[in-house]
């Protein structure tokens, strides 16, 4: 059995369309532009996520807190379960 590492041309210029590979050919052209606007586009959704973070700090620990308390109590149990499962049977009744 091989190993394909690339796709078989073909199979990329049905699966891409005449669309897909025009886009791909004319991206390096386009993106020194995209990079332009992308830029700034990036930087206010980092800042968004920022304000969001320090406007909701309080909720997401608890949210963080609850969540650990969960994971906890599951990884309890299921130690619990692999103790009876491991516990030998007393066959003297």
């Amino acid at each position: 059995m091989s190993v394909k590492l690339l796709p078989d041309l073909g199979d990329l210029a049905e699966g891409l369309g005449v669309t897909g590979i025009v886009g791909i050919i004319l991206l390096p052209v386009f993106f020194p532009a995209i990079g332009g606007v992308g830029r700034p586009i990036a930087k206010a959704l980092v800042k968004s996520g920022i304000a969001f973070y320090d406007r909701n700090k309080e909720a997401l620990a608890e949210l963080n807190e609850t969540w650990d308390d969960i994971i906890a109590e599951a990884r309890a149990e299921v130690g619990e379960e692999r103790m009876k499962s491991a516990q030998p049977i007393d066959m003297n009744g």
